[in-house]
């Protein structure tokens, strides 16, 4: 297919509608998807293997198809130096007056005869010139005619504008009473010197020559023709061109002949050759054209027919729905700016059906090409178009020039220009699925939706890459995160994007071999990783912000700016220890709990949602703009046996070197890859000597024994006994692990908790009562988890609490025993848990009590289990399947019960409960019953039997 030079890419097209546009011409032709690479034909284009979720060798291939007409972005360019240059470039440069800023933009309009979108002219302009145009200038187009044409494109509830060239006037579409309203309103006095010029044009138009022309087309079709026929069968008859605006006022030619209009557009309409004596002053036509009975009934019956088979109107096609259920991902095929990307989402009911629609089409016009051939296209009709390469894609015709449509592929989201031999009537079977085109807003990005250094790096981030998709709004143009999911470490592209607009000059760049003072160590990490603060110019600045917005939300009501929608990667306000700090959602744990970091100090907590505070518009670009002030360091050449760092070493450090603000720090290596500064640590008085420096001090510190390994052996009756090397029982001193100078018998750490300090047991219903449950774990039908239905809101609230109480709270000593309740960090939550063993190499196995896990964690992990939070009866409880006889399950029917019952809510009809000692030890066996189908209960033992006798079969 032939790209048109002088189109540009639509600027979206939403759910129900097509917008109309070109493409630019194609540059970056080269991408490597998985497996499938194709070959970049320009010598700068960037190839990258990038991982991405799979997908069809057929989407591949159109992924390249799209690629291929799109202009590259050089991801080797600098985000900041070339918004640096730009910025250089303009400001050496006079502000050009209007007469230079019309010149201009005639002559970009020149170079695109086939118009421009408005939206995106100033991006032309910026390219073009390095300057910016302003919003007063775009607003004052549509009053320079001798500057610009601009057409108005109503799709939807949406207006978007085209510019062409002022020579070219864009055909407008009005109804029969908007053309009369306004032929009646507008006086020859008041009409403005382009409508003056206009009707001038088409009054000598229609002269009585042209009209005997028109008579003498019409009379060859006694059973009417279609009015856009008409300007092609004139040229080509009279080797003249049909006159413009004519099929805009058909009423011109009612003198001549019958118009019938078969819709709200002008150039819908049948026009038949008036039957009587015409006997016009200005033209002499007397013969007589009789129409044959019934003619104008049978072409309006064959009109309905064809409309009927090939409907026309995108009203027919059924708008995009936004996947509700399992992950989403999303090709980003183009991006307008941040408030505007082009995607397509992929997944089985999208980019899948999508592939088999057009494989039906492929194979319906193989065979059906020449009887669906469109024999007068029209402006706005859906059509199949055949591709060059070999495929059949639905477009919607934008424009008509001689043999040659301009279509708009509504599927991939780009514009060709096609011959009109390659274009096919689209049949009613394929218009069931929705075009596959939308349009989404990246969240957190909306106000700077129109900086060339953001839109820059959304291109760089997401431009077409299929990405995973979190959505935040649903709604016409619904607002996501997006992910890159294609290396080892996902990232967040809204987060990454927003990083663009740092301020280099605010930035801290250490130098080796540089001392520095006044530094404060404002976080350590349990790897001896820490973050310092530098004295610098963007704490000041950083500060000087803070204060003014300390001050502000003094006079107002704070909780108008509380966060109603956060998202990883979002910056919010916290207050902390009475002044407001920037801190980074790093986790969402539920609608009360969130996990953020701290920005300038590099430290971590879990926080409660109320807490957090948007930052006002008014600072929010002063805000975002300066860069994390925390550097990320670590001491230097310590002796490569002291391994990991043990908890004793760990706590050292912090009650040697956290919160004073008088250490010197000199710089011995940077190490870029990891962004961290190999640093030696000096308390003010101890520089230069090296030997009282912090990293010498640690080192000659008695932290670094590790502990002896501990370990669990089972006895063949199940029951657990503990072998420790040393003494029995072990410390948590404050994170240290310590040998215990049997301050309590060995005896005690592996007897059970006492009756005092556990909750109540779970009440349950009675024997053949019914009680609703969520299966939290299924093993097999012989084991699996069940949680009281009613109690989970209950549950996910303490769960809430623990959160934000052990994320903020102090280390405590911890002594740990078998067979103890603890709170326990698993995965960046805290739960439950009663310890089962004490492993090798500082491990601890447990039993989450709510949830019914067995889990492995370090045992710097434990911490003791509140009063507060041992109220609630733990949740988890332990079932067997009735109705099924007990026996060795299979790996096939474990799996069976396994994805039939797990993480489902369903009904239990208890049988029988099997008491013990420990409330976490009891047992029920029951009926489980899926009630999520209507007016259809399924009793999962029928279930699981009836899977055994198949498996049975197969075997």
């Amino acid at each position: 297919m032939k790209v048109d030079e002088g189109a540009w890419c639509p600027p979206c097209l939403n759910q129900q509608a097509v917008f109309a546009g070109g493409c630019q011409p194609a540059l970056l032709l080269g991408l490597v998807f998985g497996p499938w690479t194709v070959r970049s034909r320009t010598a700068w284009a960037l190839l990258r293997s990038e991982k991405r979720p799979t997908v069809s060798p057929r989407f591949q291939k159109e992924l390249h198809v799209h690629l291929s007409r799109r202009p590259s972005v050089d991801s080797n360019d600098n985000l900041n130096t070339s918004g640096v240059e730009t910025h250089t470039v303009a400001s050496g440069r006079s502000v050009p007056n209007i007469s230079e800023i019309q010149n201009r933009i005639k002559e970009i309009l020149s170079k695109y005869r086939n118009g421009v979108w408005l939206s995106k002219i100033a991006q032309v302009y910026e390219e073009t010139y390095r300057e910016e145009l302003s919003t007063t200038v775009l607003r004052q187009l549509e009053h320079w005619p001798h500057v610009c044409t601009v057409e108005k494109v109503r799709t939807g509830d949406q207006t978007y504008r085209i510019l062409y060239p002022s020579k070219r006037i864009p055909p407008a579409v009005k109804s029969n009473t908007e053309q009369d309203q306004a032929s009646q309103n507008v006086t020859p006095s008041k009409a403005g010197p382009v409508l003056k010029t206009s009707r001038e044009a088409e009054s000598a138009s229609c002269s009585s020559d042209f009209k005997q022309n028109v008579v003498n087309i019409l009379v060859k079709y006694p059973c009417g023709l279609w009015a856009d026929a008409l300007p092609k069968l004139y040229q080509d008859a009279y080797q003249r061109k049909f006159p413009e605006g004519i099929l805009n006022n058909l009423q011109l030619l009612s003198d001549v002949c019958v118009v019938d209009y078969v819709s709200n557009v002008p150039q819908k309409a049948i026009l038949y050759v008036k039957t009587q004596s015409c006997t016009d002053e200005n033209l002499n036509v007397t013969e007589k054209v009789q129409i044959p009975d019934g003619a104008k009934a049978t072409a309006e019956q064959q009109h309905e027919e064809s409309k009927e088979q090939y409907p026309e109107s995108i009203s027919s096609v059924p708008p995009l729905v936004i996947p509700s259920e399992g992950p989403v991902s999303v090709l980003v095929i183009d991006v307008n700016n941040p408030n505007e990307l082009i995607i397509r989402y992929v997944g089985k009911d999208y980019s899948g059906a999508q592939e088999q629609m057009e494989d039906k089409m492929k194979a319906y016009y193989s065979k059906n090409s020449t009887a669906s051939q469109i024999t007068f296209p029209s402006v706005g009709q859906l059509v199949a178009v055949h591709t060059e390469e070999e495929a059949w894609l639905r477009a919607q015709i934008i424009s008509v020039e001689d043999k040659r449509l301009k279509v708009y592929c509504v599927d991939h989201g780009f514009s060709e220009v096609i011959e009109s031999s390659r274009v096919c009537k689209l049949h009613k079977q394929f218009c069931s699925l929705p075009f596959q085109v939308a349009k989404c807003k990246l969240a957190g990005l909306e106000v700077f939706s129109d900086d060339p250094l953001v839109l820059k790096a959304v291109e760089l981030q997401a431009y077409h890459k299929i990405c995973a998709v979190e959505i935040l709004e649903r709604s016409d143009i619904p607002v996501f995160v997006l992910y890159d999911t294609s290396g080892e470490d996902d990232i967040n592209i809204n987060a990454t994007c927003l990083k663009a607009l740092y301020d280099k000059s605010f930035e801290l760049n250490l130098q080796v071999d540089t001392l520095y003072t006044n530094v404060r160590v404002t976080s350590i990490l349990s790897d001896g990783n820490m973050y310092c603060q530098l004295p610098s110019e963007g704490l000041s600045k950083l500060s000087e912000v803070l204060q003014k917005i300390e001050y502000y939300l003094l006079h107002q009501e704070t909780s108008e700016f509380n966060v109603s929608q956060p998202y990883c990667g979002k910056i919010c306000l916290f207050l902390c220890k009475g002044k407001w700090t920037r801190v980074e959602i790093t986790i969402i744990h539920s609608r009360r709990a969130l996990g953020v970091r701290f920005i300038d100090t590099g430290r971590v907590a879990y926080v409660k949602v109320t807490d957090l505070r948007e930052i006002p518009s008014q600072f929010l670009r002063e805000v975002i703009k300066i860069p994390p002030q925390a550097i990320k360091c670590c001491l230097a050449d310590l002796p490569p046996d002291t391994g990991m760092w043990t908890p004793e070493a760990v706590l050292w450090l912090r009650d040697n070197v956290m919160d004073y603000a008088e250490f010197s720090m000199q710089v011995v290596k940077q190490d870029g890859s990891k962004g961290i500064a190999h640093i030696y640590l000096f308390a003010p008085e101890d520089f230069p000597n090296m030997d009282r420096s912090i990293n010498r001090r640690i080192i000659n510190a008695d932290l670094w024994k590790h502990q002896k390994d501990v370990f669990l052996s089972v006895t063949p009756t199940g029951s657990s006994s503990t072998k420790v090397t040393g003494d029995a029982a072990l410390h948590l001193n404050q994170g240290r692990l310590e040998k215990s100078d049997s301050l309590e018998p060995a005896v005690e750490s592996r007897g059970v908790e006492s009756a005092t300090d556990v909750p109540p047991p779970l009440p349950l219903s009675e024997v053949g009562g019914f009680m609703d449950v969520y299966v939290s774990v299924a093993c097999h039908p012989g084991h699996f988890i069940v949680q009281p239905w009613k109690e989970i809101h209950n549950l996910e609230a303490l769960m809430e609490e623990m959160i934000l109480y052990y994320s903020m709270a102090e280390e405590r000593p911890v002594n740990i025993g078998t067979n103890k309740l603890y709170a326990a960090k698993i995965e960046n939550r805290w739960y439950r848990v009663i310890v089962k063993g004490i492993l090798r190499k500082g491990f601890l196995s447990v039993y989450v009590l709510d949830y019914g896990k067995h889990e492995v964690i370090s045992i710097d992990k434990v911490q003791p289990l509140l009063d507060k939070f041992r109220k609630l009866p733990f949740q988890a409880i332990k079932a067997e399947l009735a109705g099924v006889k007990s026996q060795q399950w299979s790996e096939e029917a474990s799996i069976i019960f396994r994805n039939r019952v797990e993480k489902k809510p369903l009904v239990a009809q208890i049988q029988a409960i099997n008491e013990s000692t420990n409330s976490w030890d009891r047992k029920v066996v029951t009926y489980l019953v899926d009630t999520s189908i209507p007016d259809t209960d399924v009793w999962i033992h029928d279930f699981v039997c009836q899977s055994l006798a198949e498996l049975s079969e197969a075997d």
